[in-house]
């Protein structure tokens, strides 16, 4: 057969279009929910980004005897991995993250009125704007995805002055920082603390992003890390959790 009798099925085949037609978010989705009756209902709810549906399938669950601090990463962390699952296939796009995060949040709030315990977290993460930025919508969306994929958040808002940023650094002993800046006359102040932190001996992976903000200016220093955008947080942290070093982190996220 020459190129010009291919069957056109074979092409749909080939380049899965008729899969892609089919396959609505919903659909992909549906693929990946828990199989267990009482965790799928409250991952569907995470999914969809409704925050009471959350909640009911959370009491039914407690109901049937599961334990609250348990279904934070057995039902709403599964939940969440469907939706940033999706967002990495290019399925979803980050309003539905954000909102999906706003519903997981909710849940994780009321597994913890539900119990005496308190759940483990994976890590502690300082989040900042660069001092002299008022924009802090980037920030946000990370401390968000951050908490959502079960870290603990120490937010020290927006303009932050670098003093502040070292000070925050050396009480909380987080695992990571995190920095964004709108503007590019105000990226400069990650450079400062950089400079700070190697200079109290602290070498703590800083995870940069925003729009003034590309993966050439933060290669220029040391602890910088690339993140091109607000998912690549909690990714970088699970790395560093996992055990990555600097120069590891720098391979895998520095992708120009």
């Amino acid at each position: 057969m020459t190129s010009l009798d291919i069957d056109p099925s074979e092409i749909l085949v080939r380049y899965n279009v008729q899969m892609e037609k089919a396959m609505s978010p919903e659909d992909a989705a549906a693929e990946l929910y828990p199989t267990d009756e009482l965790y799928r209902p409250i991952a569907e709810a995470i999914f969809e980004g409704e925050e009471d549906d959350v909640i009911e399938g959370l009491e039914a669950a407690i109901d049937a005897g599961k334990n609250p601090i348990a279904l934070i990463d057995d039902a709403l962390m599964v939940g969440m991995k469907v939706v940033t699952d999706l967002y990495d296939q290019g399925i979803i796009f980050l309003p539905n993250v954000m909102m999906s995060a706003d519903a997981m949040l909710d849940g994780i709030e009321f597994c913890k009125d539900q119990s005496d315990e308190a759940p483990v977290s994976k890590g502690k993460v300082v989040c900042h704007v660069a001092e002299g930025d008022v924009h802090d919508i980037g920030k946000t969306i990370v401390a968000a995805l951050l908490r959502a994929n079960g870290y603990e958040v120490v937010d020290l808002g927006r303009d932050v002055p670098v003093d502040e940023v070292i000070e925050a650094v050396k009480a909380e002993n987080p695992i990571m920082l995190t920095g964004t800046a709108l503007m590019t006359t105000t990226m400069y102040a990650f450079k400062a603390v950089n400079d700070r932190l190697l200079e109290a001996g602290i070498k703590v992976p800083f995870a940069c992003g925003g729009g003034a903000v590309n993966q050439d200016f933060v290669t220029t220093y040391e602890l910088g890390v690339y993140g091109e955008e607000a998912a690549d947080a909690p990714k970088i942290a699970d790395q560093i959790v996992a055990g990555a070093a600097l120069d590891a982190l720098k391979e895998e996220f520095h992708k120009h």
